[in-house]
């Protein structure tokens, strides 16, 4: 079965390559190789190491389970110590310039990192760095507001991470093309929503989606829930990613995806809480 995932299928063809690289082995004057048999006949090599030593063709490594799991522990460690960082070190004064400036800086490292066709662990290092501070300043600016709002939300969402975790695992929903394609327009639709809603903001006008209001609480309801349905499609690109033999530097992108959903569903369970917090 092809992935309905665009990106996922040229990664796939691109590990066909590398695969074919490290077995095939080019002949004399640039001609095509052919794949190596082993047992095989050591090549004498007039390099240090000696004479008859064996050539070990070229390997890739491929991508598992336990690597994808271990990147999004490694994101999340840097992105908790730098959100930390951020509450401490940001002076009150500060908290709103460094929230937007965080928040700018790390939707375009995001939007690099989607649309690159290549791992780049230095970016995704740099992701949640930054994200790390954007995270922080929000989350600073609701516990002063609401004493105790982090932990809960903090609570919420791995509660809602792991339960999708297990629908997924027990396939109570499939990550079918026709999903994955529902899916990718609400998000899209959502994440435009969200921009005009913002530029509005600036301009004085009140869309009514983030001040506490009936409307406003059918909003963050409705990403909440597109928020959690993310990571079925996250799981289902690591199985698909692994089936395909990608190589072990993608389990950075798989990570990457998991912790964008984190951080959103974060963020929208923290304004879904302070909308029922009241007055005190």
């Amino acid at each position: 079965m092809k992935t309905s995932n665009p990106v996922l299928a040229r990664l796939g063809q691109a590990a066909e390559r590398e695969r074919a690289a490290g077995y095939a082995q080019p002949g004399p004057y640039g001609q095509p190789g052919y794949p190596q048999q082993y047992p095989q006949q050591p090549y004498a090599q007039p390099y240090p190491g000696g004479y008859g030593q064996p050539v070990a063709p070229p390997t890739v490594t491929p991508m598992t389970l336990d690597d994808v799991v271990v990147k999004t522990v490694l994101m999340l460690a840097i992105l908790g110590a730098s959100a930390a960082a951020a509450w401490v070190l940001v002076p009150d004064s500060l908290v709103g310039v460094a929230w937007i400036g965080a928040a700018v800086v790390g939707l375009v490292l995001g939007l690099i990192i989607s649309f690159s066709r290549m791992a780049n662990p230095a970016l995704v290092v740099a992701y949640s760095i930054i994200e790390g501070v954007f995270v922080g300043m929000v989350s600073k600016a609701f516990e002063s507001l609401y004493d105790g709002i982090v932990l809960q939300a903090v609570a919420g969402t791995f509660g809602v991470f792991f339960l999708m975790a297990m629908i997924y695992k027990a396939r109570i929903i499939r990550a079918t093309p026709k999903f994955a394609r529902i899916m990718v327009a609400i998000m899209a639709g959502l994440f435009g929503v969200m921009m005009v809603n913002l530029v509005l903001a600036l301009f004085g006008v009140n869309t009514h989606l983030r001040d506490g209001s009936p409307l406003a609480i059918g909003f963050s309801l409705v990403c909440i829930v597109v928020a959690s349905l993310s990571f079925v499609l996250n799981f289902a690109d690591i199985e698909e990613g692994v089936r395909m033999g990608l190589p072990q530097r993608y389990s950075w992108t798989a990570a990457f995806g998991i912790v964008v959903g984190l951080v959103w569903l974060y963020i929208e369970i923290l304004r879904l809480l302070s909308y029922f917090q009241g007055d005190d």
